[in-house]
């Protein structure tokens, strides 16, 4: 689902309960007649009843009713406000506001009960005052058809005018038309507000006026209110589940900060930091920031510490403030000679020793590693491989991945000088060493020169498009994994540290940065790349793998 997507699922999410408010309300629920069938039964219904014999033998016109049934109808003011005579629907010159059609019964009586008030009753019957030159008022009263025709019995009943709340009860006495001889039920009352004609302006007036609404149906609101009520209801369960669930790592971060950052540092970290820095201008759009991110922007750790070092000094940052825009990453501490530069760690990087499939091994001891990297060893054969020259392939002297190579697999030594300052000049049937200023071309120079071996970042192998020619080694049986870490002591992995010069300040762009990629959605990227998180290790001030 799209951001514009969730942007309009917000919107309805508001516009729905106003609109069901206000139509609800403001609108129909300002004025609503509302009715209720509180029964509607056949005499032959209650033939076990006492008494029942009197309701058989009911008649009308002189004639006994046949088929006999009774209906109870409820009228009442369902709305907010007081429902006066020009609120019916029906002609202002016409006395009577609701029409009752039952289908295939003719009406033998009806009769007012139940009004909330006395005063109801002054619209159903006639009051005459007597007296010379006294006018004789004559109310509406009930008023009753039955036509043969449609085999229909009508009532009709006044305008009456209802308080809010009230209400009042009418009960109709029906038979069953004489020619009619089925014994079918009867169908249910119909109950309109209106003359029954389908006018084209009667859609606008019903906004304005009333008509008839089942109420027994519904307590709380109208059936449309309902409906947009359930929509409501779908429309927030929708973005919830998009929202905690399905785009969990999409939420913006917390902040956005204006300005443009500038990342240095580590190779085998950039793939990590440049994703994360990605997502973060993606949920950040609009913000006005800007991190570039040019091939050349990571050099190696230690020219990523020189560059911010640099970066704070022309900057003429005074001492006890930070640079605001700068953040370098290392594999492992940096080294001496930058006192205003201050660490913190991030997260874990396991790194991997690879070589060519050519070589004919997959797993070396440390002592055979330190022969490799020291020149002791000249060919894979002498430690069980094929026969091919070795290659060795080294990084550049600053690099993190080089220097935690020393630090803890070649036991502090540095590999000898390289024989060839170009890689591609090696030659293929003899032993020769070289070096290279990245990751990416270390990879490619080990997978495509026989006999090869070099050392990466543990994920960037696998993900590379050149795997399928090499060979991760394992050390001494033990894999280059987070796991292997932590339950065999795998020797050959790093803290990432991320560097700024003194403190960066809160609301820059480089503490919004380092925040996001620590505590927010960055750190599922970091986990994404295979990284542990500094943040859920027992002592992130350590940040050792369990």
């Amino acid at each position: 689902m799209s951001e514009q997507a969730e942007q309009w699922i917000a919107i309805l999410s508001l516009a729905f309960p106003v609109a069901a408010f206000l139509w609800e309300f403001a609108i129909v629920g300002r004025k609503r007649l509302g009715y209720r069938v509180q029964m509607d039964t056949l005499a032959a219904d209650a033939a076990d009843k006492p008494y029942a014999d009197v309701l058989g033998d009911m008649r009308h016109d002189g004639h006994r009713l046949r088929d006999p049934s009774f209906v109870l109808l409820r009228i009442e003011n369902a709305g907010s406000t007081k429902i006066v005579s020009e609120d019916y629907l029906a002609d202002p010159a016409d006395p009577y506001g609701i029409k009752v059609t039952f289908r295939d019964r003719r009406v033998a009586a009806v009769v007012l009960t139940d009004p909330s008030n006395n005063a109801l009753r002054d619209f159903f019957f006639e009051e005459v005052t007597e007296g010379d030159g006294v006018r004789t008022v004559a109310k509406p009263g009930f008023r009753r058809n039955n036509n043969a025709g449609d085999r229909t019995g009508t009532i009709r009943l006044p305008k009456v005018t209802l308080p809010r709340g009230a209400e009042y009860k009418v009960l109709v006495v029906l038979e069953r038309w004489p020619e009619d001889t089925g014994t079918d039920p009867f169908p249910d009352p119909v109950v309109q507000g209106t003359d029954g004609q389908d006018r084209w302006y009667d859609p606008l007036i019903r906004l304005l006026r009333l008509k008839a609404t089942r109420t027994e149906s519904h307590v709380f609101a109208s059936r449309p209110a309902w409906w947009v009520i359930w929509i409501l209801i779908a429309a927030v369960a929708v973005q919830a589940n998009f929202t905690l669930f399905v785009r969990e790592d999409k939420r913006p971060p917390l902040d956005c900060v204006k300005g443009t950052l500038y990342l240095h540092g580590s190779t085998a970290f950039a793939p990590a930091v440049r994703a994360a820095a990605q997502d973060y201008l993606a949920r950040c759009d609009g913000a006005d920031v800007r991190i570039p991110l040019a091939d050349d922007t990571f050099k190696g750790s230690t020219d990523g510490v020189t560059d911010l070092d640099k970066a704070g000094k022309e900057a003429e940052i005074p001492v006890g403030e930070g640079l605001r825009d700068h953040i370098a990453f290392t594999d492992g501490l940096a080294s001496d000679g930058h006192p205003r530069l201050i660490p913190r760690p991030v997260a874990l990087s396991v790194f991997t020793l690879v070589v060519n499939k050519d070589a004919g091994v997959e797993n070396l001891k440390p002592d055979q590693i330190r022969d490799v990297f020291a020149g002791r060893v000249t060919n894979w054969s002498d430690i069980g491989g094929n026969d091919v020259p070795v290659h060795l392939v080294n990084r550049d002297p600053g690099s993190g991945t080089r220097g935690t190579l020393v630090a803890k697999v070649l036991a502090g030594k540095e590999p000898p000088q390289f024989t060839e300052t170009d890689c591609a000049a090696l030659d293929p049937k003899r032993y020769g060493r070289c070096e290279v200023t990245s990751t990416d071309t270390m990879l490619n120079t080990t997978a495509s020169t026989p006999g090869a071996v070099g050392y990466s970042e543990a994920t960037a192998v696998a993900g590379h498009r050149a795997s399928d020619r090499l060979v991760k080694v394992t050390i001494d049986g033990r894999q280059p994994t987070a796991e292997g870490v932590g339950a065999t002591n795998y020797p050959y992995w790093q803290t990432e540290f991320a560097y700024t010069y003194g403190e960066a300040p809160a609301g820059s762009v480089a503490a919004a940065f380092l925040n996001f990629l620590t505590q927010q959605s960055g750190r599922d990227i970091l986990r994404d790349h295979g990284h542990g998180l500094c943040s859920e290790v027992q002592n992130s001030g350590e940040c050792r793998p369990a």
